[in-house]
């Protein structure tokens, strides 16, 4: 049955207790392209475990993570109709390559847009190792394309983040591979959409598309190796909008500013697919990209 502002707000979402694995790590890490370049042995330091290995810092939006929660019919939403719309990363500290870790997720806001033009969800998600410590926050916004007016407030709603409007200092393609979001799914983001042609379908698309999060990790390792010389311990925040969808295949061309702005388009469409993006990284040099 449809949801209330109420019933959806108190919806609980249980707890996740994962066991991280070195395996683990370094799978998201290719499922987000490191290791394209084998020469690169900066992109080897996440995918070789015969080194010493580092964490990816956006592997944090799949640390700990519930799952497609709201498939789940007690929540009432249009499951097949749902769209990631926004998402933040906040870094508290570098994430581990292995341990126990504890994703605590909330329903931290609703906002009705209006009888046929959909609603938005924030939830916001806590990642901790297993002694309690706060790893990371992690932050969404979720489109919900069937499921406006259910007389809920209609806002705030937060501005996006303005890029400069001077041409983007540096540019950096990351190639996709048609069975990339197969491969993404294993970090535990399981939804039909990206695997499913017939569920595409009935979301109105031609074919399966990629997560926004494993365009939101091709795109990190983009900033990561511009802004933070692939040392992740220099990775604070992220912040940004989707606003097209990737298919497994193309090209994702990532524009970057001196001063931490950045957005993405596939090459092949030249369409923007993650825009009003913003990054923060510890000793970045604002006067170089």
């Amino acid at each position: 049955m449809p949801f209330t502002h109420d019933s959806l707000m108190n919806h609980r979402i249980p707890e996740v207790r994962q066991r991280l694995t070195r395996r683990d790590s370094v799978l998201y890490a290719l499922s987000v392209g490191f290791g394209q370049d084998p020469l690169d042995t900066r992109q080897l330091d996440f995918v070789d475990g015969h080194r010493r290995l580092k964490a990816v810092p956006t592997m944090s939006v799949v640390l700990g993570h519930p799952g497609f929660w709201m498939a789940d019919p007690a929540t009432g939403i249009d499951a097949v109709r749902v769209v990631h719309g926004e998402q933040r990363i906040a870094l508290h500290r570098p994430l581990p390559v292995e341990g126990e870790i504890v994703g605590t997720t909330r329903i931290t806001g609703l906002v009705d847009k209006g009888e046929g033009r959909g609603a938005l969800v924030y939830s916001e998600k806590e990642v901790r190792d297993g002694e309690g410590t706060l790893l990371a926050t992690t932050r969404s916004t979720t489109f919900l394309r069937g499921d406006g007016g259910f007389g809920g407030p209609s806002g705030p709603v937060a501005e996006p983040h303005t890029l400069p409007e001077t041409p983007p200092d540096t540019v950096v393609e990351m190639p996709t591979r048609p069975e990339q979001a197969l491969y993404y799914r294993l970090n535990g983001d399981d939804n039909p959409l990206h695997a499913d042609p017939e569920v595409a379908a009935l979301a109105g698309f031609p074919r399966p598309i990629l997560h926004g999060l494993c365009t939101l990790g091709l795109v990190g390792h983009a900033l990561l190796r511009v802004l933070g010389d692939y040392e992740p311990g220099r990775f604070r925040e992220l912040a940004l909008r989707f606003s097209a969808p990737v298919y497994p295949g193309e090209t994702v061309r990532v524009e970057i500013w001196r001063d931490g702005s950045f957005r993405a388009r596939v090459a092949e469409r030249d369409v923007v697919v993650i825009n009003n993006g913003r990054a923060v990284f510890a000793g970045a040099d604002r006067g170089e990209a």
